[in-house]
């Protein structure tokens, strides 16, 4: 077995008990690779080094830490082509969303090497003479990072980037769908100047190595993005050792399209919001709030742009929805076809799945009408390329359904009026906001999160990343008397 299908543990690429392998989901005759499962000695080996490396890592000038970041960022950057076509095989979305991931990604490390040089603390007066308080962050220690299958490279990247930016040691384990993404960031990562054990890929099942490793006492800080499910788990498990973590789970979010929206910006959010990664990301919007006067018209321009979208193999130009993740999503996906149909709801176009030119996990997208927030449908998150459309009588009905939800991710709103926009804003109970935009696409120098069961604990990216990956120290230093 290659390097390039091994565990990085300790400093050494490992060999595991077992593998797994790698299937294209745009053709399953593809088998990308056999990939390496870590067994719990492994996982211990890690964590011991960790703690041995991070000590190290923390006393690095920071000038050495920007720079191995700046490297990570950098070539993951000038490799987007080569690695977000491998991330496109293994994972499904077109390749073109698959390049622009893995750039993206790299620039989280880029983002994340000018935040080392710009750490710095407080410093205060004391209420009592002659005593002066400095406040300052420091690392956590060994942070686990779990990360999800459909933005393998992202995802991890904006955990891994502050986590290392901020002093600390990561073992991090990736999604089983999507090993060799994994292993291409953790080869980038393991050629750098850092000490060994610092940095760890840990491949297992969750169930395994996932549930020992968020129940470690080696481990003092846990970041997650995942089921709603999972979350609940890893916070029982954390709790035990009081250890910090946070949770980016579920989402159900909406998008909001009033009497007055411009229909051509509507539509195109809308497609983007719910197509886009085969819907198949946290930000979709599953949920299409739409004001009653315009609902006809819309729902007629969403179905013939839903319809035009060309469903394909992720790497052949042109596509713009790649297959289903795995088999187990796509039987997911037409489950859930047939519970809106039985719901009441009325499959406009598409939801069939697709005999293409490769066996692989395909599905036309779907646009159904007649939903309510009632059903089911409309209340679980669905992960597929799937929308619903929701009628509504006026703005404060569809405020009313947009909130009307256990998530709160994103929601959006498409309309003209600077009066509903900055209300809907002040009002949607969610943790990020889109007017006149897709409820998809977010920036990596401000924070990212939800409420409700969407998230839990710190928010991702940006600045806000440190309440994470640093603790506070506040020390007190006396002058004596003058």
């Amino acid at each position: 077995m290659s390097n390039l299908s091994k565990n990085y543990i300790a400093g050494d690429w490992v060999a595991g008990p077992s593998s797994i392998a790698n299937i294209n989901p745009s053709d399953t005759n593809d088998i990308i690779g056999q990939y390496a499962q870590a067994s719990s000695a492994q996982l211990d080996d890690a964590l011991n080094s960790a703690q041995i490396a991070q000590r190290q890592w923390a006393a690095t000038g920071l000038e050495q830490r920007q720079a191995v970041l700046m490297k990570i960022g950098e070539e993951m950057m000038a490799r987007s082509a080569e690695l977000g076509e491998l991330l496109a095989r293994e994972e499904g979305k077109p390749v073109a969303e698959g390049k622009g991931e893995v750039y993206r990604a790299g620039q989280f490390f880029t983002y994340y090497a000018a935040e080392v040089l710009r750490q710095s603390g407080d410093t205060a007066d004391s209420v009592r003479p002659n005593i002066e308080v400095d406040v300052r962050r420091e690392p956590m220690g060994t942070v686990a990072i779990i990360s999800p299958w459909n933005f393998p490279t992202a995802t991890a990247s904006w955990k891994i980037a502050p986590a290392l930016a901020f002093g600390n040691a990561v073992i991090w384990k990736p999604a089983n769908l999507t090993p060799a993404s994994a292993v291409a960031l953790a080869e980038i990562i393991s050629r750098q100047d850092i000490p060994k054990g610092l940095f760890n890929l840990v491949m297992g099942s969750g169930g395994s190595i996932g549930q020992a490793l968020v129940e470690s006492s080696k481990v003092h800080a846990i970041s997650f993005t995942g089921s709603y499910d999972v979350g609940r788990q890893i916070a029982s498990a954390a709790a035990q050792n009081l250890t910090k973590f946070q949770l980016e789970l579920g989402s159900k979010n909406p998008l909001v399209v009033m009497d007055d929206a411009d229909i051509d910006v509507a539509v195109a959010a809308a497609t983007g919001g719910a197509f886009g990664s085969t819907g198949q990301k946290c930000t979709a919007s599953s949920r299409l709030v739409v004001h009653q006067s315009i609902h006809d018209e819309f729902v007629e321009r969403m179905t013939a742009s839903t319809s035009a979208l060309k469903v394909g193999h992720a790497l052949e130009d042109g596509t713009q929805i790649g297959p289903a993740a795995s088999a187990e999503q796509l039987t997911s996906n037409l489950d859930y076809m047939q519970l809106g149909r039985d719901e009441g709801c009325e499959v406009v176009c598409g939801g069939d799945a697709l005999e293409l030119a490769t066996p692989g996990h395909y599905m036309q997208p779907a646009l159904l009408i007649g939903g309510d927030n009632a059903m089911r449908l409309n209340r679980e998150e669905l992960f597929a390329p799937m929308a619903c459309v929701i009628k509504v009588a006026d703005y404060d009905e569809a405020l009313s359904v947009a909130n009307d939800t256990d998530f709160g991710l994103v929601s959006g709103i498409i309309t003209q009026s600077l009066s509903k926009a900055s209300h809907f804003r002040r009002n949607a109970e969610s943790g990020c906001v889109m007017v006149n935009l897709p409820t998809a696409g977010t920036d990596y120098h401000v924070p990212f999160g939800g409420r409700k069961n969407s998230s839990f604990g710190p928010r991702e990216q940006g600045q806000y990343a440190k309440e994470l990956y640093t603790q506070v120290k506040t020390s007190y230093i006396s002058s004596g008397n003058p």
